[in-house]
């Protein structure tokens, strides 16, 4: 990055935090991802500011801050956003492979940059009271910058074996940013993966969510697989390389499975369910078919999900996306058919599940709306567009009605004659209508207690 240096583009209330902080005579500067984000043209997610002043001596300059970790991390709010203004640190050990062991304060921001995971983290810009504003950038993080490397700062066998959780954190931004990730660095990556099983599922899911929110989420899957951390995070996932399936000639199910998360919309229900569609094809594998797949997909996609803390919407979602996934529609198929259809979906989840079977396609090598799917798209809202039954909710009587029209009691009969009558006018919406409904239970009570009588 030759010639002037540039001046970052500092939001008035950080510019703000900075200036107080230089008046109470103390060092400040703005630091970490911030940074790198805003000199890269992104809007930073948030800011961090480093200074040389303790956490008793920000709280004195900031009184209504607070101040509630062991960490040195004061949070400061303005305009109702919460800014962080941490002590500079130094380094220490990590015997979890995940926490310091303890706090160290330091006295130089050099120390606190050396502690940090990539070189283009570990710059800051600022200074001290009386000083102009400038970057401090010891370990070429500004070069990096500009070549779109991922460089560890220092050992990167130190970085990953003080905090396992750097390497999911690398390739993540390897996705995020675009980045390529420096051999060496990538290399240790490889050396320290069994390391990941020390981080937590919650960390692991955070860093897996904001990988699949990437434009390509395949960059950083794919060093994921190559680094040999995908094995010790999603081992089932790992299993697809190297299986073979008739799809694009020369490419694996692992293959086809990155074409599928690229090819999906980018939200995270869609994209976990494009990941872990095929999760179950290695162990479903029999005579180049994968039998079952979908059914032993939906229960391994909950598994793995609940194993990371994912919510547990998330997890049942994902799971019914991938359970239903093979679904296999035809031009043939009536009007009820379609309504069906969308009643084991799920109006809320058609949607997502159209969505995922048209990436499914594209990381077939097909068309996305291939085996007629903007064909039934089409047929799905049309039927939507007219409000028709899908569930007992929307039937035109209900079970107080059968209680108190027909003496049926409460339990296992009356569940079972309003499912039967969903069923009728999901096939005939013309029948929800009240008089025809229970003249249709009347008829289906009367044949159940006649086959009752029968089998005593």
């Amino acid at each position: 990055m030759a010639g002037a240096e540039p001046r970052p583009q500092i939001p008035a209330p950080v510019a703000g935090l900075l200036a107080t902080l230089w008046r109470g005579g103390q060092a400040a500067y703005v630091v970490g991802g911030c940074l790198r984000d805003a000199l890269l043209g992104r809007d930073p997610a948030d800011w961090d500011l480093t200074t040389d002043a303790r956490p008793e001596r920000v709280q004195a300059l900031f009184p209504r801050s607070i101040y509630e970790n062991r960490f040195g991390t004061v949070v400061v709010r303005r305009c109702g956003v919460q800014y962080e203004i941490t002590a500079f640190r130094r380094d220490v050990s990590y015997s979890d492979f995940r926490h310091p062991d303890a706090v160290d304060f330091g006295d130089s921001v050099e120390e606190d940059l050396a502690r940090r995971d990539f070189t283009v983290n570990a710059m800051a810009w600022g200074g001290r009271p009386g000083d102009e504003p400038a970057f401090v950038d010891p370990f070429g993080g500004r070069d990096d910058l500009g070549r779109r490397l991922l460089r560890a700062v220092g050992d990167p066998d130190r970085r990953f074996g003080e905090d396992a959780l750097r390497m999911a954190r690398a390739v993540r931004l390897a996705a995020t940013l675009d980045f390529g990730v420096e051999p060496e660095t990538l290399a240790a990556i490889g050396r320290n993966a069994a390391l990941a099983r020390h981080v937590s599922g919650e960390r692991i899911c955070s860093e897996l969510l904001k990988l699949l929110a990437a434009d390509r989420p395949s960059v950083g899957l794919r060093l994921m697989a190559d680094s040999g951390l995908l094995e010790v995070i999603a081992p089932d996932l790992a299993r697809q390389r190297g299986l073979g399936q008739n799809k694009i000639d020369g490419e694996d199910l692992w293959d086809h499975t990155l074409r599928t998360v690229d090819a999906a919309p980018n939200t995270p229900v869609v994209r976990l369910a494009a990941l872990l569609h095929d999760v179950a094809k290695p162990d479903t594998a029999a005579d180049g078919h994968f039998r079952g797949h979908d059914a032993a997909g939906a229960g391994m996609a909950r598994d793995f999900l609940a194993g990371l803390h994912a919510p547990r919407v998330l997890q049942e979602r994902v799971a019914h996306l991938v359970r239903h996934h093979m679904f296999a529609y035809e031009p043939n198929w009536t009007d009820a058919a379609v309504r069906r259809f969308i009643r084991k979906v799920g109006p809320g989840c058609i949607d997502d599940l159209l969505a995922l079977s048209a990436a499914d396609n594209v990381g077939s090598g097909l068309p996305p709306d291939a085996f007629h799917l903007a064909e039934l798209a089409s047929r799905i809202q049309a039927e939507l567009a007219t409000n028709v039954v899908l569930g007992r909710k929307q039937l035109a009587i209900d079970g107080n009605d059968l209680m108190a029209e027909l003496d049926v009691p409460p339990g296992r009969l009356l569940g079972q004659v309003l499912e039967d009558l969903t069923e009728r006018v999901v096939a005939e919406p013309a029948l929800n209508d009240r008089a025809i409904l229970l003249d249709l239970a009347r008829r289906d009570i009367s044949d159940r207690r006649l086959v009752d009588n029968r089998s005593l």
